[in-house]
């Protein structure tokens, strides 16, 4: 293995295999390594073709090297910014423009205990009698 690869230095390298659990990535003539299926971007792959071919060309980040094994993992999502998560605000409009038959069924837990101890109050009386 090239003594210039170094855990957490990022490189460009090309697409040599697609595999249903990753990509191959050669990082120069002699050396190549893996980018699992789930470092490939940030969210669900569920094919791993639907976003890598043979040839492309990508920004890897390598994250480990097993020099025994003489194998290297690779990550393309670590070289990508997340995407931004919905601020709290949005996400809490959203859930108060639904109407009430839409949260119906949605009671908290407080108030379904609530409802649980009478239903077994009556059950109880019932079976006193």
């Amino acid at each position: 293995m090239s003594e210039k690869i170094e855990v957490g230095s990022v490189l460009t390298g090309k697409v040599t295999g697609i595999q249903a659990y990753g990509a191959f990535v050669a990082l120069n003539e002699t050396t190549q390594g893996l980018v699992h299926i789930s470092e490939i971007k940030h969210g669900f792959v569920k094919d791993v073709s639907e976003h890598l071919s043979v040839g492309d060309e990508v920004n890897v980040k390598v994250l480990s090297i097993n020099e025994e094994k003489g194998k290297i993992s690779l990550s393309i999502r670590a070289t990508e910014k997340a995407p931004e998560k919905a601020p709290l605000q949005k996400i809490m409009n959203k859930k108060s423009e639904k109407s009430d038959t839409e949260l119906q069924g949605f009671n908290t837990l407080k108030d379904k205990l609530e409802e649980w101890i009478e239903q077994s109050n009556g059950r109880e009386n019932l079976l006193k009698k």
